[in-house]
């Protein structure tokens, strides 16, 4: 988790060279294409389903992707795409997911209540805390699960989507030798076409924002910051100070407080 936080760390000095592409509807396009590829219908935050838009120069690569995944015999499923503010603010993430993090946390701790600010850093590395290092709020990212075409069932990846536990790096140790082959098999196809994955949740890729770029050592700044969507047509607007915490250290220990409090309520 500290290696994970040192990470946010560097891609909160990247450079951002916003070029201000449109975020466009997923869905319509993938109806079209001829690709088979899911979304997923679950509403992981208080304030809104998934809004399942991309940026428009990452389209191609990412049908490319789930093209070469069909050809596998498996299926891509966006479980998360872009989020607005308030869905990428942990605290409207849903009670299950904020309590999973607080469990690996407490876990962590042996069992005593972190100060918020401990929290707030390892909180980042699992939900982004600030706009700058959200590559969800960028349109430039995707949380993904693989399905069998066959049965449509879960390729095995060692864990599910948002597990938030031990397995839950890409590099888990505690995963399978079969779990471990498929996760790479998957990142090679998506790195084929610009996607890169997060180091610290197997779930997650991204192109062209802040942190493709400095995984790749491109020595480039990124294309994609966060942006407010401000048209159906897809237009965007970069957001005005994203180095602003998307919450308030005294919320986070209330947040905390109510789910150690109430730990059966949802």
């Amino acid at each position: 988790m500290d290696k994970g936080y040192r990470f946010m760390q560097e891609i909160v000095l990247y450079p951002v060279e916003e070029n201000k592409e449109k975020l466009l509807s997923l869905p319509d396009i993938v109806e079209k294409s001829g690709v088979k590829l899911f979304f997923s219908p679950v509403q992981r935050t208080t304030v809104s389903k998934p809004i399942f838009r991309l940026r428009e120069g990452l389209i191609d690569n990412l049908l490319s992707a789930a093209r070469e995944m069909n050809k596998q015999g498996w299926v891509m499923k966006i479980e998360d795409a872009f989020r607005t503010t308030a869905m990428q603010n942990p605290l409207n993430r849903t009670k299950n997911t904020f309590d999973a993090i607080a469990k690996i946390i407490l876990w962590e701790c042996e069992g005593k209540i972190p100060d918020p600010e401990f929290f707030f850093r390892r909180m980042t590395v699992l939900i982004a805390t600030i706009p700058k290092i959200a590559t969800h709020m960028s349109g430039s990212a995707i949380d993904i699960s693989v399905l069998s075409m066959k049965t449509g069932k879960e390729i095995d990846r060692g864990a599910g989507y948002l597990g938030m536990n031990e397995k839950t790096f890409m590099n888990s140790p505690f995963i399978s030798k079969t779990a471990m082959r498929n996760r790479k098999i998957i990142t090679e196809i998506l790195h084929r076409y610009g996607f890169y994955a997060y180091p610290f949740e197997f779930w997650h890729y991204s192109n062209n924002d802040a942190f493709a770029m400095y995984l790749s050592k491109s020595g480039r700044p990124a294309l994609y910051g966060p942006v407010d969507l401000i048209s159906e047509a897809g237009d965007v607007k970069p957001i005005e100070n994203p180095l602003k915490p998307l919450f308030e250290l005294k919320e986070i220990q209330e947040k905390i407080e109510f789910s150690l409090k109430n730990p059966g309520v949802n």
